[in-house]
């Protein structure tokens, strides 16, 4: 038990010295774990960092292959490619000093993606892996009205949920709210929290404020990535950087969200905490994910498991 002023998530990492903070489902998801990665560095732990990633990694040169199924990507990784989350970020960490190798792994299915991350955790003796989700699909079930796009992210919980030797795993969820888009019923995700709570693995939660270097750097990152990727930039961490710069409602950063209304908020800058292993048991399909070698198995073992059971109803907010 901790006292009241204490972070439980700190807490938590407070012994460890070697940390991964990965990104869970792919794309720009490593962005959301930014201010807690630099917040640790600053702290003076050795932070590594690392992506489930969308880029082309089949075009990087064997020599940047860390693994099977684990690249080492770098500020000037395939800079013939316009889309590549990864180098990005590799980019903006070099500008600041920082260090500027950020690892990726292709979409695979349980299987190989455990093997890769046992690796990076073997090159760096690991003690702690934080797993961060842009956005909440990370926090179902499965038997939920809609589940979003959870096939990256309980992949990347499954692989790691097998990983006993490491003596601390976490998920972090940033982003509450920006899955509305993709079926997230947000009163289910409520719920769900509530019941991993009773079952102590929820951790608390706590606001990325601008008025800290984390989140001012964390602001910049994103500006940054906005403008090297300006056909394809990231809605989830685009409305993130809004709700910590304190914009409400319909925001416009991009013409991607053109069609649709968003609806930015404080609660979006939030990070909700937990144990892995405890979010990893309440999954009532991650048994059915367990031998999966590619992410195509991992699809349709979710939608047969769909297809078995008689979902939650959506609830909407009561007031």
């Amino acid at each position: 038990m901790t006292s009241l002023y204490s972070n439980p998530l700190f807490t938590r990492l407070a012994d460890a010295e070697r940390i991964l903070v990965a990104g869970a489902g792919g794309g720009f998801d490593i962005y959301s774990g930014l201010p807690l990665a630099l917040s640790l560095l600053h702290q003076g732990k050795q932070v590594h960092l690392a992506n489930l990633s969308f880029s082309a990694l089949d075009g990087l040169p064997l020599d940047d292959w860390i693994a099977p199924d684990l690249a080492a990507v770098t500020p000037d990784s395939a800079v013939h490619q316009s889309y590549f989350p990864e180098r990005t970020l590799a980019q903006w960490l070099s500008l600041h000093g920082y260090p500027s190798t950020v690892y990726a792994f292709p979409q695979t299915g349980v299987r190989p993606l455990r093997a890769a991350y046992q690796a990076l955790i073997d090159l760096h003796c690991v003690d702690a892996v934080v797993l961060v989700d842009g956005g909440t699909d990370i926090l179902m079930r499965g038997d939920e009205a809609g589940l979003g796009t959870p096939e990256e992210d309980l992949t990347s919980v499954a692989a790691l949920a097998a990983l006993n030797g490491i003596p601390t795993r976490l998920v972090v969820s940033v982003g509450f709210g920006v899955d509305a888009y993709h079926g997230v019923n947000h009163v289910q995700v409520l719920e769900n929290i509530a019941a991993l709570e009773r079952d102590g693995a929820y951790l608390g939660a706590f606001s990325i404020p601008r008025a800290t270097r984390e989140g001012a750097l964390y602001l910049e990152a994103v500006t940054h990535a906005q403008r090297h990727t300006p056909e394809h930039p990231s809605i989830v961490n685009g409305s993130i950087a809004a709700a910590v710069r304190g914009s409400f409602g319909d925001v416009r950063f991009t013409d991607r969200t053109r069609d649709s209304e968003l609806f930015v908020n404080p609660l979006m800058s939030l990070y909700f905490a937990f144990d892995l292993p405890g979010l990893a048991a309440h999954c009532l399909y991650l048994d059915r994910i367990e031998d999966t070698h590619l992410m195509r198995q991992v699809q349709s073992r979710i939608a047969d498991f769909r297809e078995s059971i008689v979902t939650r109803p959506p609830r909407r907010f009561p007031h």
